[in-house]
């Protein structure tokens, strides 16, 4: 059996990923043995369909199950339809991930759990649709992704803490620079207009 695990890294060690399409690596692991290969992901830096990309080269490397922090709804479609199950993973390592999976601790999801193109941060995906494409009307996006829901424990350890407390850092710098992008388009947009 094989299952496939996004990372920040390259080894069992590693920071499990948050992000499935754009993560760096994946890992590829047999829970039995915990032999592992570590596989750059070849979507990361891909313009638009990050998602499908990277979920139809797991399935062609011939992962049993899937392990990552999130997963969007064109991903997940491509699992489901190759009957390959997706497993919500905590904040952790991989080696972390893989026990919880063996000893049963992860569900299967039921489906995805972020919107389309949650993983892309400023820079990426400026095919189409992001310019006067489509009809010459602008299809930037009414609204920026939400950010993560999730409720605050009640005591977080202080590795975890400093790990939110840089994701939600990130978060905020994506969402300035998307602003910023939205900003100028619309003075771009103004300014043809006069």
């Amino acid at each position: 059996m094989k299952v496939v695990i996004t990372s920040n890294g390259a080894d069992l060690d590693a920071p499990a990923s948050p992000v499935f399409g754009r993560c760096s690596t994946y890992i590829f692991v047999d829970p039995e043995t915990m032999q592992f290969e570590a596989v750059p992901n070849p979507a990361m830096s891909a313009s638009g369909g990050a998602g499908i990309q990277a979920a139809q080269f797991i399935v062609e490397q011939g992962a049993q199950a899937v392990l990552t922090g999130n997963v969007g709804p064109n991903a997940f479609n491509v699992f489901q339809a190759a009957g390959v199950p997706v497993y919500l993973i905590p904040e952790g390592t991989v080696r972390e991930a893989v026990e919880a999976y063996k000893s049963g601790q992860l569900r299967p999801a039921g489906g995805a759990n972020v919107q389309a193109h949650a993983g892309m941060g400023m820079g990426g995906g400026r095919g189409m649709g992001r310019g006067m494409g489509r009809g010459g009307r602008s299809s930037i996006p009414q609204t920026p992704p939400a950010p993560p829901t999730t409720p605050p424990p009640t005591s977080v350890p202080a590795r975890e803490r400093e790990e939110e407390i840089n994701a939600l850092r990130q978060a905020a710098a994506d969402l300035r620079r998307q602003l910023a992008e939205v900003m100028e388009r619309i003075e771009k947009l103004e300014k043809r207009d006069m």
